[in-house]
């Protein structure tokens, strides 16, 4: 009996550790890691598999318009990848296009993306609402698809619209450079490409920039807005007064146009020289000596509240009649008198005089006289008497003396 006890407690004994043994592999196996990641997402990310992109798969366009994508093919290894659309709405054509040719494959070497273009065109009685295709690209690593949605409704008719920041016209010098901002704007449904032309005032050139660049034409995209810069620019100093223009901008049979207004504002140039246009005299020592001063406005502007000034030698003097000029209108002139007076010891000798001319509202303008101060006149005669009477005592000396 008791051998039979023990032996039923050995196989029970077994029994549990077989069990045990059996549920550790279980328990081992279902702590292993598993992937969650789904299986289209671990497909993307290996190097080798295929893909297939355009830079706009969603547009809006209008009625009979014909499409044109680029497409992008890439593939991590060299093959040759056969292109196709599905589900293509009933009466559209679609057709691959690569060097001006139709094509149903590219081969990508597997290093650099290839280019094709993709063109659809839509039938003749083609309804506004959204159509819904796919491209699909085949090769030996796999197929790619990508969506394309095109919403077909009616478009803006073209139109421009040309603005200017600021006023219209502008005020400058004669010979300033006027300088307008302005803003062209596709108001259209369609891209344009817009000529820039410009009436020609007398004397001025007119010319574009965009972006800093010189242009004579622009590209602008449905809705956008350009900005642009014109410049009209003297050929000569210009007399004062109005030089309007005109720009035009113009795409087909769609024109806008914009009046602008260069406004001259004169300015007078003021000169120094003398009557005869020599600016040098001569002067005595001691004495005062008027010279004649020229006072031009060579401008298209009055100058006005002008001072007189000198420069001049130590030791002399030098005073204007008169000493201040209100005012010398566009075109005219105006003579000064400047009494000039050398020192009483000034040498016999050519000295430099510096008259300058200061407006109230512009640079001072100045010349250097060169003045020759010559011996007084006076003395002259007193020196020629001295040796009347010198030779006139020698010749009685030797009247006198001679007899004897």
């Amino acid at each position: 009996m008791k051998r039979s006890k023990i032996f039923s407690l050995f196989v029970l004994f077994v029994m549990f550790g077989l069990a045990l043994g059996l549920a550790h592999p279980v328990f081992a196996q279902s702590a292993q890691p598993t992937s969650t990641q789904p299986v289209a997402q671990q497909q993307s990310s290996d190097p080798q598999s295929l893909a297939i992109y355009t830079t706009y798969p969603s547009q809006v366009i209008g009625f009979g318009e014909v499409v044109t994508m680029t497409l992008q093919v890439q593939a991590g290894t060299p093959q040759t990848v056969k292109l196709d659309v599905t589900d293509l709405p009933q009466g559209w054509n679609a057709s691959f296009r690569g060097g001006s040719k139709i094509v149903d494959a590219v081969y990508v070497d597997g290093v650099n993306n290839s280019t094709v273009d993709l063109r659809l065109e839509p039938p003749a009685d083609l309804k506004a609402g959204k159509y819904d295709m796919t491209v699909v690209a085949s090769g030996k690593t796999g197929e790619a698809e990508m969506p394309i949605s095109l919403t077909v409704k009616e478009k803006l008719p073209p139109s421009l619209a040309l603005t200017v920041d600021g006023l219209p016209a502008q005020q400058g010098s004669p010979s300033s450079t006027f300088s307008y901002n302005l803003n062209l704007n596709n108001q259209g449904g369609e891209d344009l490409t817009v000529a820039l032309t410009a009436d020609q005032p007398n004397n001025l050139k007119v010319s574009f920039e965009s972006a800093g660049e010189a242009v004579n034409e622009v590209q602008i995209a449905a809705g956008e807005n350009q900005s642009l810069v014109v410049k009209a620019e003297p050929l000569i100093n210009l007399d004062a007064g109005d030089y309007p223009f005109t720009i035009y901008a113009k795409a087909g049979d769609v024109q806008t146009q914009l009046q602008l207004n260069a406004q001259v504002v004169g300015e007078g140039s003021l000169s120094v020289t003398a009557p005869d246009g020599l600016l040098s005299g001569n002067v005595y020592a001691g004495q005062e000596t008027p010279l004649k001063i020229v006072l031009a406005n060579n401008g298209t502007a009055p100058v006005s509240g002008i001072q007189l000034t000198s420069s001049e030698p130590t030791g002399w003097s030098v005073t204007f009649d008169p000493a201040q000029i209100a005012e010398i209108p566009a075109g005219q002139q105006v003579e000064v008198t400047a009494r000039v007076k050398p020192s009483d010891k000034a040498v016999a000798g050519d000295y430099m005089l510096t008259v300058s001319a200061r407006p109230l509202d512009s640079k001072t303008q100045s010349a250097d006289f060169r003045l020759t101060v010559l011996t007084s006149t006076l003395w002259g005669m007193v020196g020629i008497g001295l040796i009347a009477v010198a030779v006139l005592a020698v010749g009685v000396a030797v009247v006198r003396f001679g007899r004897r």
